[in-house]
């Protein structure tokens, strides 16, 4: 699908420079200093060398690309359902309703920890079995997703234990069964409207929002899209384009993480994580892995190495 041109000049871009920590560096103290100035300076970075082959993710954005092809009767089929898993169509979420006159200009597919029905487990929030695309139409699409699932989930389980040894914990701290033994992880493929956004009509991709979860993982096309904002209070806000890698994810950390640190005036991770997100998209394709904790380590509490202030230590 063409991409649509802008009419008129073309507004100067403003592009971030945002750290990059090589997960095959044998040298963890320089990834640990990487990521502490990232947390200072948006919350964002990108992992390269993460021990997902570029042949499989290729493969992974190919078969996300033939759902989204698929006549909209057939993808209403696997409408997303109460526990979050499946297809929401364009314009079905509004990220910013402040500033939004639709909904999102993209449409995606959720995928998640598969609990079967018969399990107890699936009784709980963003619990249950997944919905998949009948396998007559869409050949082994099952099978490719669910294991990108579970590889991209073991590269956020590895960039927790970055972010344990930058927050002065033990480096499987988050390795234990309470934080990140059954997390919500949620695997969401995006495909964005084939045109600009137009923020003075209130035209958005996706419209500015901070992640709530852990960590979000994000895998991008070559479409330069990501625009972030380091400073949310700035007046007027100053937002720049993340330049897409071959290959890396771009992770951001979430609102949880910045909870947990209890936000603390008195330490290097002050409003480490606080960010928003706007996309400016043309036809682009994204997958998205959101890191969550389980349900326990989701109440009210904070990191051991950071003050209580009336939270529980988790």
């Amino acid at each position: 699908m063409a991409n649509q041109k802008q009419s008129g000049p073309e507004p100067p871009i403003k592009v971030s420079t945002i750290n990059c920590i090589d997960l095959s560096n044998p040298d963890i103290g320089e990834s640990v200093a990487l990521l502490k100035q990232a947390c200072l300076d948006c919350g964002f970075f990108y992992v390269v060398n993460h021990g997902i082959s570029q042949e499989f993710m290729d493969e992974v954005f190919a078969q996300s690309k033939k759902f989204f092809y698929l006549p909209l009767n057939e993808k209403l089929k696997v409408l997303r359902n109460e526990k979050h898993r499946g297809y929401t169509p364009m314009f079905d979420e509004v990220l910013d309703p402040d500033n939004q006159v639709h909904g999102d200009y993209k449409e995606g597919y959720y995928i998640g920890v598969d609990v079967p029905e018969n399990d107890p487990e699936s009784e709980k929030p963003f619990n249950g079995p997944n919905v998949w695309p009948a396998d007559g139409v869409l050949p082994g699409w099952r099978q490719t997703m669910e294991k990108f699932h579970h590889e991209a989930l073991e590269v956020g389980k590895a960039v927790s234990r970055i972010i344990a040894l930058a927050l002065d914990l033990e480096v499987d701290f988050f390795d234990k069964p309470e934080v990140l033994g059954k997390p919500i992880a949620t695997l969401r493929l995006l495909h964005y409207e084939d045109q600009f956004s137009d923020p003075a009509k209130g035209i958005y991709g996706a419209g500015a929002h901070s992640d709530f979860g852990f960590i979000t993982l994000l895998a991008t096309d070559d479409v330069m899209g990501l625009q972030i904002c380091k400073d949310k209070d700035a007046k007027p806000q100053i937002w720049e384009y993340v330049t897409p890698i071959k290959g890396a994810f771009i992770v951001n950390l979430g609102d949880m993480l910045e909870r947990w640190s209890n936000c603390p005036p008195c330490t290097e991770f002050w409003g480490m994580v606080k960010t928003d997100i706007l996309l400016h998209t043309l036809w682009n394709l994204t997958m998205a892995v959101w890191l969550n904790v389980c349900l326990l380590a989701k109440q009210k509490k904070v990191l051991p190495s950071f003050p209580q202030s009336g939270a529980q230590h988790i």
